[in-house]
């Protein structure tokens, strides 16, 4: 069963490759959404998998890559949106 979560990343997450680092591993686990920065300096992500392919992802995104440094998160449940693919949003 798919279902739909948000992530919002804080701390050192704008200008370390986090949108297109999660999109490829989005990507290699199939997960389908949209990541942004956000005009706070966080990054928002709308991802949908199921829900053993979503914790994995977003056992990812704490870590972010390697230049990342992620201070907190939350993780909120929504409504799906069938994303065709996983897409970097600007």
């Amino acid at each position: 069963m798919i279902i739909h979560n948000e992530i919002i990343l804080k701390g050192r997450v704008q200008g370390v490759y986090f949108r297109a680092t999660a999109k490829s591993v989005a990507e290699s686990l199939n997960v389908k959404g949209i990541v942004k920065n956000t005009p706070e300096g966080h990054v928002w992500i709308a991802a949908e998998a199921p829900a053993d392919v979503l914790t994995e992802f977003f056992d990812w995104c704490k870590q972010g890559p390697i230049s990342a440094e992620v201070a907190e998160w939350e993780i909120m449940e929504g409504p799906v949106q069938h994303y065709p693919d996983f897409v970097i949003g600007y």
